[in-house]
């Protein structure tokens, strides 16, 4: 009988099962079963595969909660001049101050959470074309190894920008037997890809994706559809190591064309229904749902209802459906005084109230616990989580256009933002220049988003992370001491020790 261990999927650490077992029923997430031959069947029918897409589409909605948003507030913003870690500990302050290290808690399972929804659309890609049911049809199977295909692609868009090199595993890894240990074992422990070569396969998958991915349904905007796609080809056409402005433009156009718009109101992107519109929210007063969903902005999100709920909402303030639920303790991603004067810098910016509220609380570790500031865009257990909105895509459109030197149109397209926030048209004198309209471009972006997710990566992506971040400690008195000065080498984190322990083909990234 051969010898052999269990099959596992590359995001879990390998642990070895019977040495002495039948392999007839090994069951794994990539196994449902095994034909006579003995080969195994990953979707044994149509519902299996069915099963697996519902899983895909709602990643970010049940796993993805935890690392596709609560850890990247924490690394996008309190990481960044917007926010302060807001509660202090050993995993949240290096990311306030500069001090991350391997062995943060936080990175690692971020990093385990990306792998394991790496391989889950793996799943589907490699194996959906074996499927013997009939009643599962070719447009069926392309469309769904498109859908997977996308999301492989925005997985690995996040780790790329967290962690630059990482190891880009598209295939599954089969079980490691005596005969064929030294085929399979590099699938268990990967090395890392170079950031370049991972730009590419990203740009490969929404590429493919694109073909067959259903267009954009108005009605649920939790599909990965198409305008998921191009959405995703501007931001990653942006990025340093495939940048390419014109395509950038191409892209932000043709969601355009799909029919996306920013909508009137921007407050009705986090607002929520109260029992009674007519008062403010309170313990008595009480959110019943979330007042606008697959809006004409929206172009992917996750999408949570009474009776299936969000859970991250109470990490960062009151939870308006639950006026005191878990108000006790100090909360994450607390605003910064820098983003409190940049929105006030000029008055009437309607998006600051949609973005901060003020309560009294019980904590006084950044302001008076009589009007203490708390992150707002995540108000209650049944706002969307945005992960793609149009107004992200056609600010980039902006800065394509600014470096490619035509100022006056990127000013426009700022405009539209700036105008739905109650704010007048930029000066002139703002368009003057590369330099007079970047600075207006990233204020814009800052404001706009504050507090979404971006602001770091925007720091990153346009080079500005030294000048902006060694600057922040200085001027924003709130903010603990600055450990370590930014230097090129942070725009990426550390690899997790504990995965490099594991792996011994991974390498620490430079500087940590």
């Amino acid at each position: 009988m051969k010898t052999r261990y269990a099959l596992l999927i590359i995001s879990v650490f390998l642990v070895s099962c019977s040495l002495h077992r039948d392999p007839k029923d090994v069951y794994s997430d990539v196994t449902e079963g095994v034909s006579q031959t003995e080969k195994k069947v990953a979707f044994k029918d149509k519902a299996a595969v069915l099963s697996h897409r519902q899983l895909l589409l709602d990643l970010y909605k049940n796993d993805g909660q935890e690392h596709w948003f609560l850890d990247m507030l924490l690394l996008a913003e309190s990481h960044s001049d917007n926010a302060y870690a807001g509660a202090p500990n050993a995993e949240t302050t290096p990311f306030e101050v500069n001090s991350i290290e391997g062995s943060n808690s936080n990175l690692k399972r971020d990093w385990n959470g990306y792998m394991k929804s790496v391989a889950q659309t793996n799943k589907m890609i490699n194996n959906i074309n074996e499927v013997n049911d009939q009643t599962l049809t070719e447009a069926e199977k392309l469309q769904f190894t498109a859908e997977a295909k996308i999301l492989r692609a925005m997985i690995y868009f996040d780790m790329v920008r967290i962690w630059g090199n990482v190891p880009l595993v598209l295939k599954e890894a089969g079980d490691i037997t005596s005969e064929t240990i030294k085929d399979v074992y590099p699938a268990y422990f990967p090395a890392q890809t170079d950031a370049l070569s991972v730009y590419k396969q990203i740009e490969e998958d929404l590429l493919e994706g694109l073909k067959d991915a259903p267009d954009n349904n108005d009605a649920n905007k939790t599909q990965i559809s198409k305008s998921v796609a191009r959405a995703m080809l501007a931001k990653v056409y942006a990025e340093k190591p495939l940048r390419d402005y014109d395509k950038v433009i191409k892209y932000a156009d043709e969601v355009k064309s799909d029919g996306f718009e920013l909508i009137e109101n921007f407050g009705d992107l986090f607002e929520v229904k109260l029992a009674n519109p007519n008062l403010p929210p309170s313990a008595d007063n009480k959110a019943t749902d979330a007042k606008l969903r697959n809006s004409k902005e929206t172009i992917y999100e996750a999408q949570f209802f009474p009776g299936n709920a969000s859970w991250v909402s109470w990490m960062f303030g009151r939870p308006l459906d639950e006026w005191n639920f878990y108000f006790t303790w100090v909360k994450w991603i607390t605003p910064s005084r820098d983003l409190l004067r940049a929105f006030q810098s000029e008055p009437g910016d309607k998006r600051l109230e949609q973005t901060v509220v003020y309560y009294q609380c019980a904590w006084n570790v950044y302001y008076p616990a009589t009007n203490y500031p708390f992150m707002y865009k995540c108000r209650s257990r049944y706002n969307s989580i945005i992960k793609l909105r149009y107004a992200d895509i056609l600010l980039l459109k902006a800065e394509a256009l600014i470096h490619k030197g035509n100022f006056s149109e990127a000013a426009e397209i700022i405009n539209q933002t700036r105008r739905r926030a109650g704010l007048n048209n930029l000066p002139a004198s703002a368009a003057a220049s590369k330099e007079s309209i970047l600075e207006a471009y990233m204020k814009e972006r800052r404001l706009e988003f504050a507090l979404e997710g971006q602001r770091w990566f925007d720091l990153v992506r346009l080079d500005k992370v030294e000048e902006v971040m060694n600057a922040v400690f200085a001027k924003d008195e709130g903010r603990p001491a600055q450990a370590y000065p930014f230097t090129k080498l942070s725009y990426v984190l550390p690899i997790p020790q504990d995965v490099i322990d594991q792996n011994p083909n991974l390498v620490q990234n430079p500087g940590y």
